[in-house]
Order: structure tokens, then sequence, then C-alpha cells
């Protein structure tokens, strides 16, 4: 503990002696808004002038409208030296560095928070405290979608426990145990299954990895492997799935009217989540692992050591009762009631039993809701058929549902937290540095311009820890910067796509990593550093395949040489290390 405070003491020592530095340098012009000039008056001009001023006038209400709100957002611009400068990144590159130095999640991205905080404030302390508890964690668990989140994983861990107590999972174990015969079965069970539960990464997450859980560990596959197969196939998934949450986010995104059409032609030059597929599925098949998850794979094999290191979850473990009672169906049915539910609940927010057709209420749906509505229902047909069916005692499932909350703990905590630094970050103006970046490059360098999005995609969604906020700011740019009659601007508008998956599959502070963790309980830095050389890997693979897309805009020519590229790269990879494990 005592080097932890040190080490963030001596972070903080530094970021402020910098600050003073470039401080006197800084505030001269930046981190204020520009005023205009003071217009003429209609008095003081003449009265031909006035004329068409106030023709004018009448006839751009809507245009004054929007400048108005355009006014009211620049008065909320901080004053302070930082904003709009590399600065709105440093916290998160403190929480991150600080997460990979110490091992300890919760106080990295709590000095990250503080640190953004200092900037936001100029480093008064008293107005620090308030942004990081008044305008930081409160804010965050406030926001309506945010709390429909954390609604959904409460009750998203109250199914698990149920299944759990009722003997569900025990039953798939034994059930799994006949037919998946192997290690290379069980994950590609997992790769299968993460596959079909495509319509929303956080449900993703948690049902995959409750249900394989028992399966992987009975084949001894290392519980970082196995989040990184349900990592992998999470936002991977989603992004090229037409029917889900992170399609209806990208219709928000786009130009009106384009949403879901450009969604759908974009998927074939989503080389990073395509390439992960095919990358994961190699890696299973061939038993090549390396890096640091080659060594949590060889523990999980030679000593049954599944965490390599303490496990966090021991406390929130569910009891399994029921065990040789336990039916599969008691699992089967739970999930499939939660599919049902949850999709059922997100077009509802749609307007789908308003008039709406199913594919305008799923663009138009609030995930958050949606979901707390389909897992709360989940949860009553469970309840109800596990009393039916006497899996289960009333008084023990009403036992077993705080266990579910309890098991939901560290990642609620964390996401508090990743949502915390995020909000800071983006007052501190990232959105508008990175447009500034991406702006100063249009032009030059046309057919290299894909993979460079790409690449900036990952490093802010890295930084910040957020897809869709990374697509969010990229995509309006993009599509600003090349119309749609520019042949490449499908490409560019995928590589902002790829990159934000690429930089939110890399994040410690990324909330689908946080979900990955939790739903492999897995420990959390563990499945980032043994997640990050595969993902990077991929991603270099990636970013040669957009360079060759900004040559041959032709998703027919380009994703079969990105694969015939990442299946030569992994065999290299196995003849390098040498092992298959």
């Amino acid at each position: 503990m005592k080097k932890l405070l040190s080490r963030g003491m001596i972070c903080f020592l530094l970021l402020a002696l910098l600050a003073m530095l470039v401080l006197p340098g800084l505030s001269e012009g930046t981190g204020t808004v520009e005023s205009a000039p003071p217009a003429e008056s209609s008095e003081e001009a003449g009265p031909a002038e006035a004329a068409e001023e106030t023709a004018a006038t009448e006839t751009a209400e809507p245009a004054e409208a929007a400048s108005e709100e355009k006014e009211e957002e620049e008065e909320v611009i901080p004053d302070t030296p930082f904003y709009k400068t590399f600065w709105a990144l440093v916290p998160a590159i403190v929480a991150i560095l600080l997460a990979l130095i110490t091992k300890e999640v919760y106080s990295s991205l709590f000095f990250g928070i503080l640190s953004g905080a200092l900037l936001y404030t100029n480093f008064n302390l008293e107005n620090t405290m308030n942004r990081v508890f008044s305008g930081g964690f409160i804010s965050s668990v406030t926001d309506t979608y945010n709390l429909g989140i954390l609604v959904f994983l409460v009750l998203l861990g109250m199914v698990v426990a149920m299944m759990n107590c009722a003997g569900g999972s025990a039953a798939f174990g034994r059930w799994a145990q006949k037919h998946i015969h192997s290690r290379v079965g069980a994950q590609l069970a997992t790769i299968l299954l993460g596959v079909l539960i495509f319509i929303d990464d956080y449900f993703n997450c948690l049902t995959v990895g409750s249900v394989m859980r028992p399966v992987t560990d009975k084949h001894k596959v290392s519980r970082a492997k196995l989040s990184y197969l349900i990592d992998a196939t999470a936002a991977p998934v989603c992004i090229i799935a037409p029917i889900s949450s992170w399609a209806a986010a990208v219709a928000g995104f786009a130009e009106e009217g384009e949403g879901l059409n450009l969604f759908i032609r974009a998927i074939p030059f989503n080389f990073y989540a395509l390439l992960t597929i095919v990358m994961m599925v190699l890696m299973v098949l061939t038993k090549t692992d390396y890096g640091p998850m080659a060594r949590h794979e060889k523990n999980a094999i030679e000593k049954g050591d599944l965490f390599s290191g303490k496990n966090l979850y021991t406390d929130a473990k569910e009891e399994e009762k029921g065990e040789e009672k336990g039916k599969v169906m008691y699992l089967v049915l739970p999930v499939i009631t939660l599919i049902v539910f949850c999709t059922l609940g997100m077009i509802y927010t749609g307007g789908f039993f308003s008039g709406k057709d199913f594919v305008s209420a799923f663009s138009d749906s609030d995930a958050s809701v949606g979901l707390a509505l389909g897992s709360f229902f989940a949860i009553v047909v469970t309840l109800v058929y596990y009393l039916a069916s006497r899996a289960m005692k009333f008084k023990e499932i009403m036992e077993c549902l705080p266990n579910g909350f309890k098991a939901m703990v560290p990642a609620i905590l964390i996401l508090i937290f990743a949502w915390t630094l995020k909000g800071i970050t983006m007052d501190l103006g990232a959105k508008k540095y990175v447009e500034t970046i991406v702006g100063a490059g249009a032009g030059k360098l046309d057919r290299f311009l894909p993979a460079i999005i790409f690449l900036i995609g990952c490093l802010l969604a890295f930084a910040t820890g957020t897809s869709w906020g990374t697509f969010g700011i990229l995509i309006p740019i993009v599509q600003n910067v090349f119309p749609a009659g520019n042949p490449l601007s499908i490409v560019f508008v995928a590589a902002c796509m790829a990159g934000a998956v690429c930089g939110d599959h890399c994040s410690p502070i990324s909330d689908t990593t946080i979900m990955s963790s939790a739903g492999s309980q897995c420990d959390h830095v563990n499945h980032v550093n043994t997640q990050l050389p595969y993902a990077v890997t991929c991603a270099g693979v990636a970013f040669v395949t957009y360079i060759i897309a900004g040559f041959v805009p032709n998703a027919w020519i380009a994703l079969p040489a990105g694969i015939v590229l990442m299946a030569v790269t992994v065999l290299g990879i196995r003849l390098v290390t040498g092992k298959k494990v």
C-alpha cells in the first residue's frame, strides 16, 4: 500500500510540476471561448441595412436557434488552459499506466480521475473535490443511462445466482462433460455461444461467462483465456451484427437517414472485428498461445491453477445446490428467456409496439432501459418456473438473490470509476482535440488515411475506454470531411468503428473489458495483460489491411488479403514460439 501511495504521489508531483512549467505559456489564448467582434446595431446602420437585417432575422429563425444552442454549449467550456490540448488525454493515460504498473485498478482509476479534476479546476483543491464527487461519481451514478446499465447488471447477476443455486450450471457442466471432450471443443463452444448472443456486449459477456465457466474449468482452460474468448466475441461480434445495440448506436451517430444502411455497408470493411474472430478460431484450432497468456494456460494445464494468482471472486462465489438434482433446462430456459425478453425490451423502448418496424425500433432503442426491463421479466419467469418445477423453494430463491448482487460488485465499482474518468476526459475537450488532429490530416496521404483513422480510433478508445464515444466523435467528423460521393467514404467510416472496437478491446478502463473480467470471474489486470498482445497483433494485421483497402477499396479483395495475412501471422507465431498448449 505504501508503494502504491508513493507511486501515486510521485505521479501527481510530476503532473503538478509540468503544469506549473507550461501554465504561463498556455494561459495566453487557450482554454477560453473566443468572442466574436460586436456587430453594428441596426440603429447605427442605415435604413436599407436595417431593413435587410430585419428580413434576414425573420427568415433565419432556425439558424438563430441553432446558434443559440451552440452558444449554450460554448458556455460550459471550462476556463482552463488544458482544454482541447494533449492534456485532455492525460487523466486516462495516468490511470492506464498506474493500472499496468501497480496491478490494481480501483486506485489507478481514482488517481486518473483526481488528475483530471485538478487539470479541469486549475489545481483548485475545493473545486477539485466538488468535481470528483458532485460532478463525477454522483453525476455518473445518477445518469439515467448509466443507472439502467447498473440495474441490468444487478438483475443479471441475480438470474445467474438463481441458475447456480438451482443446479443448472452444474447440470450443464455434466452435460458438457459428456458431449465436449477436449479443451479445443470447450473453447470453440465458448466462441459459438458468444457469436450467437450478438444482441448486446454487456449481455454477451455476463451470459457467456456464467454458462461456460463450468465447462472451461473442467477442461482446465485458464480464466484469462476464457475472458479473452468472451471479450473477443462481445464488441467485435456486436459491431458486425445489424440487429444489436451497437448498430443502433452507430445509426444514431451517422447522418440522418443513413444510419443502418451505413452500418451494413461498412461490415465487410470492419477488418479488426472480422480478423479478431478469424484469429481467435485459428489460435484455438492450432493450440497456439504466446505472451503472458501462454503462462496462464501452462499453469492451468500442468498445475490446475486457473487463475495464476488469487481469485478475487472467491467471496462472491455462488453456492451451487442440488448438483445431482439439477437439470440442464434450469440453465437453458433462463438464458433463452433473457434473450427473448431483452430483445423485446429493446424494441419496446424503440417504439415497435407503437407502430414502428422492427429495424427502426431497434435503431431507436434505449439499451439500458430495454435490458433492465428484459432482465426483470426474465427473473419473474425464472422464479415462477423454479417454483412450479420445485427446483427451489421461495425462501431459497430470496436467499440466493443477494449473492447475484455481490458477484456484480467488482464490475459495478470499476464501471462507475470508468464512467467518471470518461466524463472528465470529455469535459477537458478530448473530442475537440482529436477533431483538430483529424481535420488537419484531411487531404494529405488520402490512400493511407483509412489506416491512420483506424490508428486514431484505437488510441482514442484506449485512452478514454469508450468505443461508442470514439466512433461518436469520429464518424461525424469523417462524414463531414469525406462526403458520401468519395469512393473511400465507407472505408473511412468502417475504420472509425474498427479503431473504436480495437481500442476498447485493449483498454483496461473499457466497460466491455471490465464486463469480460466479471463474466469469467478473472482478475481484471490479468485479463488486460494477457489479452493485449493478441489484440495488438490483430490490430497490426488490420492496419496493413486498411492500407490495402486505401489503394483498392473493394472488400472482396482487401478482406481475403487480410485473412490470408492473419493466417500467415498465426502460423508464424506458432513457429517462433515453438509451443503448443
